[in-house]
């Protein structure tokens, strides 16, 4: 079908601020970075302190960028892959300023000190209502997308978006219950144990299935839409779906062991962590196979690059998360900065790369030009994101694994041989590589960002019929 035939204009909006919104949580990122290591920076002003900043850091990356990206890239494959325009666009329309608002709002919000405290859903109550309106709008577009099909068969890409559609409806819905005492201020419906287990239930899934089923979504599409190759296995791909949904919600108790979470619990989600290697495996191999036939295009095809080490990432990632999970490592791991540097393998590495050659992917398509304004640049920021991701990680790595052999380190009397600023001093240096290496990642962000909008501005060039996967 001609691509006049779809809805295309939130698809754009979406695409274009995943970049701007990357671009502001990533310097977020900076500037806490630079705090950790020079406490004296912006202390003056409270608005701007770490403890204001980190939330804002975190809500801005994954649900700013992250959530921008999905939702480009979920109304771009429901259609092609479907066949239809979207259902009810104006309705679409109203979920592209409905979540740019909560983004706005959680902007005003958390500086100002104004937060639940639940790591990830730190927004108040006024404005969760606002994210189950957008989010149920969002269903209803997308499922409607879906059941309005001229194609009889689903693409599996839709199976992950509809998956984590879903799910981060419930989680949120669940984690977000509160009492509310005043506009600006509530308090959790749960209390204790139960409130960190229900959070952590949400906080793991919203890695899950915000962070991860969403991106696999992405990854099903566009991979094989660049490399020009069919999926390598379309059996291994449901039954990757099938294997990850049903394993990933029992994992999360592994973020609270060693805790008053009762010990059967945690043992619960130990257990889980370590099946979940091989759905998510299964996945990173499925991804990389497709290239079968096809790897000669890496040597000169930055956006396959972006992908492909994505996945590697992936792939990384989802072994070290089980191996973390297990209570033994995680006695070591737990409260280090080895934690830090395993979920920025994720989100850097996995989520942000693979969105962003995403996007070098799709904006061609969107704006009708044959590639982006400059290969050779997006290759300058291929370069510049891993060595960026690499220098933040191995830093928190070793970070890490130091600062848990200090604290653990005894005495011959029994007494600690190292007290809590020691292990702060030694780590200092790490923490000026994690900087260096945030400070890298974000300078390609911002050519990115010259090249989408040179690319924009640019003549239409390309063969508007672009074929889709399945």
């Amino acid at each position: 079908m001609d691509t006049n035939q779809y809805n295309y204009k939130v698809v754009k909006q979406f695409a274009f601020m995943t970049v701007i919104w990357g671009i502001v949580g990533m310097l977020v990122g900076v500037i806490i970075a630079t705090q950790l290591i020079w406490p004296d920076f912006l202390r003056d002003i409270p608005w701007l302190s770490y403890g204001r900043l980190r939330p804002l850091h975190t809500n801005a990356v994954i649900f700013a960028f992250g959530g921008s990206g999905l939702f480009a890239t979920a109304y771009y494959v429901v259609q092609r892959t479907c066949h239809v325009q979207l259902f009810m666009p104006r309705l679409a329309a109203f979920t592209f300023w409905g979540w740019q608002l909560v983004i706005v709002l959680a902007a005003i919000t958390l500086p100002l000190g104004l937060t639940t405290s639940k790591e990830y859903a730190e927004l108040e109550w006024p404005i969760d209502i606002l994210i189950t309106v957008v989010w149920v709008s969002f269903a209803i577009v997308y499922f409607g997308t879906i059941v309005k099909r001229k194609t009889s068969h689903i693409y599996v890409a839709n199976w992950f978006y509809g998956a984590f559609i879903l799910t981060i409806a419930v989680l949120h819905l669940v984690n977000s219950a509160a009492v509310p005492v005043t506009f600006f201020k509530s308090y959790s419906a749960y209390a204790g144990a139960i409130d960190a287990m229900v959070q952590w239930w949400y906080g793991h899934n919203a890695v899950g299935f915000f962070l991860t089923a969403g991106f696999l979504g992405m990854m099903y599409y566009f991979v094989p839409v660049q490399s020009g190759q069919p999926v390598y296995s379309y059996r291994l791909s449901v039954v990757h779906f099938w294997a990850l949904i049903a394993i990933y919600m029992w994992a999360g108790p592994h973020h609270l062991h060693y805790t008053s979470l009762p010990d059967w619990a945690q043992s619960i989600g130990m257990v889980f962590s370590l099946i979940l290697l091989a759905p998510s495996w299964g996945g990173m191999i499925n991804g990389m196979m497709t290239m079968s036939g096809a790897w000669h295009k890496l040597r000169h095809d930055p956006i396959l690059q972006f992908m492909i080490v994505s996945l590697s990432f992936y792939g990384m990632s989802t072994f070290e998360g089980p191996m973390m999970a297990i209570k033994t490592v995680n006695a070591l791991s737990h409260y280090t900065d080895w934690t830090i540097g395993h979920v920025h393998s994720g989100a850097l590495g996995w989520v942000a790369m693979v969105t962003i050659g995403t996007l070098y992917s799709l904006f061609p398509r969107l704006y009708g030009k044959t590639e982006m304004f400059s290969v050779p640049l997006i290759r300058v920021h291929f370069w510049l994101a891993t060595v960026g991701v690499v220098l933040y990680i191995t830093a928190m790595w070793i970070a890490g694994v130091m600062q848990g052999l200090m604290w653990r380190a005894v005495n011959d009397d029994g007494t600690l041989t190292y007290s809590f600023v020691e292990s702060l001093e030694a780590t200092m240096p790490y923490y000026g590589v994690r900087l260096l290496g945030g400070t890298i990642f974000l300078i390609g962000m911002f050519f990115m960002l010259y090249n989408v909008i040179k690319t924009i501005q640019g003549p239409d060039t390309a063969d508007r019929t672009i074929p889709a996967p399945g």
